[in-house]
């Protein structure tokens, strides 16, 4: 079977690869010559575990290729997925531009039929808009080229994208036409082995699955800050409540975990979509917009405490800050909570000092020289009035306390993912602060 996958971004990446791993004959097109011409090397743009082996392990076996010209592989692919990015506009809506631009593309030089599957995170509706492209632009070749569309929103986690696609635990499909749901039918059928569930819908509906997902998952994170914020004040432990609160089978102990905000490309970018769809359509989402407010102000979380323990004197305070992407097994920084923490104590005139196992080229790439990149967790620490633990990377789970506190000018620990536990922590001589 011949697919085509436009877009190599996270998504796009990960699922022209999987599928190949498969036996699937997949060609990736993106518009980056520069991008496709390091992907043909071997040299991945993203930090994933098992993804550059798998990369390179199929492109050698001749069952992954890269292009930037979409048009030459059409005639000979039986389904084209499109991943390309939905960035938010300013207003909060997913910047449909490059969704459009392929469906274009595909108008204008399909000569026989094809599957065309949304795989980015998009607004209901899409899929009838793209549609709507494709024919006016077979419209104006006088062509009456049959074809489909469908939906297939990805529900892959940055650190374990591998294992999500491999083995997942649904696959969501939105489907209009018997054929379409055979040629997915054929398409996942390698996937059988790990018993998966394929999950049919409308299309309107598998669109609304990915946001309403991600939605339910960022509002049990602001849900769970929320409480540790009360906690606080009220001298609950938030630990034991998350556990009291999780092992109720109706509940569930997932995304219960306390922290200092969520971050990412999916959940800010999803919320803001889906509370923007709603308004379109004049329907107020009161419960996500709580969730984005708790969240905006949780990310500010971390400075409070630095500034309440400095008694608001920040100026001159070299702060350590260990993880800067939005969570472990990623380079990601986009929304990270780290950001937000970096840019408030640099206004208050801080030096910082940071050190992250993956995202030290983003962050330079991003921050450039208003921080001082360390190259590892001990260098950032040294000679710091305060650490701050921001992602919870299993390097910085059971560090050399006793060092630390020799090293560091002021032995003060602000845990923004509770992951050490504060008897240690003062047994050591810190001063410690958590969620």
């Amino acid at each position: 079977m011949d697919i085509a996958v436009v877009g190599t971004g996270y998504v796009g990446l990960v699922t022209g690869a999987c599928f190949s791993e498969m036996g699937i004959n997949v060609t990736c097109v993106d518009v980056d010559a520069q991008k496709i011409q390091n992907l043909k090397q071997g040299i991945i743009p993203i930090y994933e575990p098992g993804l550059e082996e798998m990369v390179k392990r199929n492109s050698k076996a001749g069952r992954l290729k890269f292009t930037t010209d979409l048009v030459s592989c059409l005639d000979e692919v039986e389904v084209v997925f499109s991943a390309v990015g939905t960035p938010p506009d300013e207003d909060g809506s997913a910047d449909m531009r490059f969704v459009w631009e392929v469906a274009r593309a595909i108008g204008q030089h399909i000569n026989k039929y094809v599957l065309v599957v949304t795989k980015s995170t998009v607004p209901v509706g899409t899929a009838q808009e793209v549609k709507a492209i494709i024919r006016e632009e077979l419209a104006k070749r006088n062509l009456n080229v049959p074809f489909d569309v469908a939906s297939n929103p990805e529900f892959l986690k940055e650190g374990t994208a591998i294992k999500d696609f491999m083995g997942p635990d649904r696959v969501v499909v939105g489907v209009e036409s018997e054929k379409a749901r055979e040629l997915m039918d054929r398409l996942y059928k390698p996937f059988t082995l790990n018993n998966y569930r394929t999950i049919y819908t409308d299309i309107p509906s598998a669109e609304m699955i990915k946001y309403a997902a991600n939605a339910m998952l960022a509002t049990r994170i602001s849900f769970m800050n929320d409480i540790a914020n009360l906690c606080r004040i009220v001298g609950a432990d938030v630990n034991m409540v998350r556990r009291g609160v999780g092992t109720d089978s109706r509940i569930g102990s997932k995304f219960l975990y306390p922290g200092c905000g969520y971050g990412g490309s999916c959940f800010p970018k999803d919320i803001k979509a889906l509370i923007k769809l709603a308004s379109n359509n004049g329907y107020d989402m009161q419960v996500l917009q709580a969730v984005e407010a708790v969240n905006e102000n949780q990310k500010t979380i971390l400075f409070q405490k630095l500034n309440t323990y400095f008694a608001g004197d920040l100026k001159g305070k070299t702060i350590a800050i260990w993880g800067l992407a939005f969570k472990p097994e990623t380079d990601d920084m986009r929304e990270a909570p780290s950001l937000v923490l970096i840019e408030s104590l640099l206004q208050a005139g801080c030096i910082v000092k940071v050190y992250d196992p993956a995202a030290m080229e983003e962050s330079k790439r991003r921050l450039e020289n208003r921080v001082f990149h360390a190259p590892n967790m001990y260098d950032a620490a040294f000679d710091a009035d305060a650490l701050c633990l921001l992602t919870e990377w299993k390097e910085f789970r059971l560090p050399a306390w006793t060092t630390l506190k020799k090293s560091m000018r002021t032995p003060v620990v602000i845990d923004g993912r509770n992951i050490y536990e504060r008897k240690d922590l003062e047994n050591y001589g810190f001063y410690y602060d958590c969620i």
